[in-house]
């Protein structure tokens, strides 16, 4: 066990041998770290938290009351291997989430970048991939294999189904279930999730210009109403458009995907 001086851990925590606490973590009452854990400076553990397997959380993240970090996969395929989950810096992990470490057929890695917040019951299953920024809201559920891009919103009591891709600032309605990849920047609500449009509250948050904005909507409509099938339609829109934005969508449509697509309504 290496706990480092500046850190604070309360006498009624568990911290087992050869976990590694930076300074500034603190680790709160009741709370146990798991013999492989590292928890990174400034990390600051609640009470009734348990941090385990093979799990590196990053500098200022804070695990709130109740969540369930680095356990093992909820896969039936499972049979002990050596994997890992690695969580980012200032990520706000809240009451009741879970998240697994990852599978061998997946990769062996579950891995969450920075500045996140998981809301109340969320999961994050084995061999996810999310990226920065993400916002998961109450109950939430990203599943194995999923791949979640920077700047995704993902509404209360929604379900992302297994090897889902969703581009980089989408946002996805409450109570809502994904089943197939949704393009960057796109809208999807209902109870099975329809791509019903572009997440423009989100793209005038960040900034967008109105010129990039605008091209995304034009983009939207080809693919909405072009001829052709819809990689197709894509295909077209890279050879035409001049936006980086729209470039953005065409890539991730023609890119290699496990899932087939949500389609905007014609």
């Amino acid at each position: 066990m290496s706990v480092d001086p500046g850190a604070r851990v309360h006498p009624s925590a568990v911290v087992e041998h050869g976990a590694e606490i930076a300074a500034g973590a603190v680790v709160g009452p009741f709370s146990v770290i798991g013999a492989r854990v590292r928890l990174g400076p400034g990390v600051e553990v609640k009470s009734h938290a348990v941090v385990t397997g093979d799990t590196e959380v990053g500098d200022e993240t804070v695990i709130f009351p109740g969540a369930c970090i680095g356990e093992i996969p909820q896969d039936l395929k499972f049979k002990g291997e050596a994997t890992r989950l690695v969580i980012g810096k200032r990520n706000r992990i809240r009451e009741g989430v879970t998240m697994n470490t990852g599978t061998e057929g997946g990769g062996g890695l579950t891995k969450v970048g920075d500045d996140c917040l998981f809301m109340t019951g969320a999961h994050v299953a084995h061999d996810a991939i999310v990226g920065d920024r993400v916002i998961v809201a109450n109950q939430g559920a990203i599943a194995g294999h999923c791949v979640i891009e920077d700047d995704v919103i993902i509404g209360g009591l929604s379900g992302i189904h297994q090897w889902v891709r969703i581009g980089r600032g989408a946002i996805i309605g409450a109570v809502t279930m994904v089943t197939n990849d949704v393009i960057p920047y796109g809208l999807v609500q209902g109870p099975r999730g329809e791509l019903d449009g572009l997440n423009l509250v989100g793209l005038k948050r960040r900034g967008v210009a109105r010129s990039d904005i605008t091209a995304l909507r034009a983009a939207f409509q080809m693919l909405a109403q072009g001829e052709g099938a819809f990689q197709d339609r894509a295909r077209r829109l890279g050879e035409e458009t001049e936006s980086d934005y729209v470039r953005e969508i065409v890539d991730f449509i023609l890119s290699a995907s496990d899932r087939h697509f949500l389609t905007p309504g014609r």
